[in-house]
């Protein structure tokens, strides 16, 4: 099997290379590229060229302008990258019958209720972010080649800045810090995508029905603040030296930022799991393992 992954630098493209190897070749891409392949989602027709001349059997897109609070005011370049890359990267695994595995997030919902969401929920993205990596979906969608559409939620990896790392850094200078207790997700780590990720792609190759759009977190929920409390408790236990004493809950409208958060980032992961027959590990278990990497 040949496998075109782009976005190979990223935080879960780094642990895409590792999972995606024992499936078969990996032509692993950064935006510069290599033996004249094109990985940068800004050059559409270098992309289209690159996956017909390699023609892949699948295609594992990990690049995606992330830059949520930025994203409101380069919204043709978030366009650029999350919306129309995807499609070009659909028609051409079209054309050449690849599968192709794409990224997206818990911001193409409105962030309302406290129910989970499922794949089938109303869309109401509230941010230029989510609004692009929605039209990233549909775009897909609409070029009728096979995919698996994975969205999931609070992204973080030993590797590269993260949440975790953050409070830890603060943690060591300040004695309080203050800490959103009103958004509700899934810490859910890169390592954990790309093994699930590598999973479904080997289901998929065997039984095409399998293809669509899952949700892909970690089991369990907690707030910002939760999150933050149990890296604070955790890395105690490791024996970090940290000042803080005190973290307290904020709320949403107390951190005012350029993009609107959703409140409720519950995904839903039933689909998931009772079709591919996995089991997905409790957030703190990650979120542990990755401290323990980090600190030790």
């Amino acid at each position: 099997m040949k496998i075109l992954l782009l976005g190979k630098n990223g935080q879960v493209g780094w642990e895409l290379q590792r999972a995606l190897a024992p499936l078969g070749t990996v032509v692993a891409l950064d935006r510069g590229g290599a033996d004249g392949l094109r990985g940068d989602l800004e050059d559409l027709e270098g992309l289209d060229r690159s996956v017909r001349r390699l023609a892949p059997d699948v295609i594992v897109n990990a690049a995606a302008y992330t830059a949520v609070d930025k994203a409101e005011t380069e919204v043709e370049r978030a366009q650029r990258i999350n919306a129309e890359a995807p499609g070009v990267l659909a028609c051409a695994a079209a054309a050449v019958g690849a599968l192709l595995v794409h990224y997206s997030t818990d911001y193409v919902f409105d962030g309302s209720g406290d129910t989970p969401w499922r794949e089938d929920a109303p869309t109401a993205p509230l941010s230029a972010y989510g609004r692009t990596k929605l039209a990233g979906e549909e775009a897909i969608r609409a070029a009728g080649c096979r995919h698996l559409i994975l969205r999931t939620s609070w992204v973080y990896a030993a590797r590269g800045g993260n949440f975790a790392r953050t409070m830890l850094r603060l943690a060591a200078e300040r004695e309080r810090l203050t800490v959103i207790s009103d958004q509700h997700g899934a810490p859910t780590g890169a390592e954990l995508i790309a093994d699930v990720s590598a999973h479904a792609i080997r289901a998929e190759r065997r039984d095409h029905s399998l293809g669509g759009t899952y949700h892909l977190a970690a089991a369990g929920e907690t707030s910002w603040h939760g999150y933050a409390s149990f890296v604070i408790e955790q890395a105690r236990e490791l024996g970090a030296a940290l000042k803080v004493g005190e973290i307290a809950p904020i709320g949403t409208h107390d951190y005012p930022t350029a993009a609107a958060r959703p409140l409720n980032s519950r995904l839903d992961t039933s689909r998931l799991r009772e079709r591919f027959d996995i089991a997905l590990p409790d957030w703190r278990d990650g979120v542990a393992r990755m401290l323990r990497e980090i600190l030790d």
